[in-house]
C-alpha cells in the first residue's frame, strides 16, 4: 500500500493498493487535456489548489502493468508525463525507467505532447515503442518537433489498425476502436484492453449517437468502462452555447445508460474532466452520479485485469 497523492473528489486521501492479480490497470490522471486547475483559472475551485489546500489532478492517462513479465504500458502521453511516469515506475518491478510501450489516442494536446519528455532535451530515451494509428503515425513522422523524436531514435513508431487486435504480453491484448471526434491532425481511437477482464477506455468522443457502435452494448461486454466525461451538462460554461461541444455531457450519458442493469451501470467510470466539471470539486454533483449507480474515476485507483 503506497500513499502518493490525494484523490479526485471527494476530498479523502487515496491510497494506491496493488491488486493481487498478475495484471492490473492504474489510473494516472483524470482531468481534461490541460489538467486541473487549468492555467489562468482564478475561480474558487482552482484557488483551493493555488492556496495549497488540495492536490492537482493530472491529465487523463491509464497504465497497464503485468507482474509476470515486469512490464508497464502507458495509455496517453500527457503534459503531466514526468509525474505520471514517476508514479508508474514507483509501483513497477521493471528495471527500465521508460514504459514498454505508449498507446496514443489522438493528436490533441493532452494526449501526446508528453512525448517531449523522452526526447533529446530531456530523458534522451532510446526507441520507446509508441503505438499510433495511420494519421497519427504520419503526423509524428512529418511534423517537428515530434519528427525529431523519430529521427533521433527516441521513439519507435508502431502502426495500429482500427479493430485489429495486438498482443502486448502473453496475457494482455489491445484493440484500437476508432471513434468520431475533432480530427484536425489525426484520427481518434479508444482502446479495448483484454486479459482475464476487459477494459474499455474512451477519453474523447463526440456525442454517442454519432458513433456507429452502440456504447450501451459495448458496456455490457466489458468489466470496466472509462468514458469521456469532459463536461457535466450544457450549463457548465457561462456565456457559451455548449450544444455543439464535441463531447457527451455526463447528464446525457446517464440518461442514455438509464436502462442498463445496476451491474452494467457500475462498470461505468467517468473520466477526463474539464476543470469546470463539478465532478472534480462539487460534492452534490459527485453524489448524484454515485447515487445513480455510476462511478467517478479517481487518481491512483487500481483495477484487477
Amino acid at each position: 500500500m503506497v500513499m502518493l497523492l490525494s484523490a479526485c473528489f471527494p476530498s479523502e486521501n487515496m491510497e494506491l493498493i496493488i491488486p493481487d492479480s498478475d495484471t492490473y490497470v492504474l489510473i494516472l490522471g483524470v482531468a481534461q487535456d490541460a489538467g486541473y486547475p487549468q492555467a489562468g483559472c482564478i475561480q474558487e475551485h482552482c484557488m483551493r489548489h493555488w492556496r495549497g489546500e488540495e492536490e492537482a489532478r493530472y491529465a487523463t492517462s491509464i497504465a497497464v502493468l503485468d507482474k509476470k513479465t515486469n512490464t508497464k504500458w502507458l495509455f496517453e502521453a500527457t503534459p503531466d508525463f514526468k509525474e505520471q511516469l514517476h508514479i508508474l515506475n514507483s509501483v513497477s518491478n521493471s528495471t527500465t525507467n521508460t514504459p514498454d510501450g505508449i498507446f496514443l489516442t489522438h493528436a490533441h494536446m493532452g494526449h501526446y505532447t508528453g512525448l517531449m519528455h523522452v526526447g533529446h532535451e530531456s530523458m534522451g530515451a532510446s526507441n520507446v515503442p509508441v503505438y499510433a494509428m495511420p494519421r497519427m503515425h504520419e503526423y509524428l513522422s512529418n511534423n517537428g518537433p515530434w519528427s525529431q523524436l523519430v529521427n533521433y531514435g527516441n521513439i519507435s513508431l508502431q502502426s495500429l489498425t482500427a479493430d485489429s487486435t495486438i498482443s502486448i504480453t502473453e496475457d494482455i491484448s489491445v484493440t484500437p476502436l476508432q471513434v468520431p471526434h475533432r480530427d484536425e491532425y489525426s484520427e481518434t481511437v479508444g482502446y479495448l484492453i483484454e486479459a482475464d477482464k476487459k477494459v474499455l477506455f474512451i477519453p474523447d468522443i463526440n456525442k454517442w449517437d454519432l458513433w456507429e457502435t452502440d456504447i450501451r452494448e459495448l458496456i455490457k461486454e466489458v468489466d470496466y468502462a472509462f468514458l469521456d466525461a469532459t463536461f457535466y451538462d450544457q450549463n457548465e460554461i457561462p456565456n457559451r452555447d455548449m450544444s455543439e461541444f464535441p463531447h457527451p455531457f455526463v447528464i446525457e450519458s446517464m440518461n442514455l445508460f438509464e436502462e442498463l442493469s445496476d451491474v452494467d451501470k457500475a462498470k461505468v467510470h467517468f473520466i477526463h474532466f474539464n476543470h469546470s466539471n463539478p465532478l472534480i470539486f462539487n460534492e452534490e454533483a459527485y453524489n448524484e452520479v454515485k447515487q445513480s449507480g455510476y462511478n467517478v474515476a479517481r487518481q491512483l485507483q487500481t483495477f484487477a485485469l
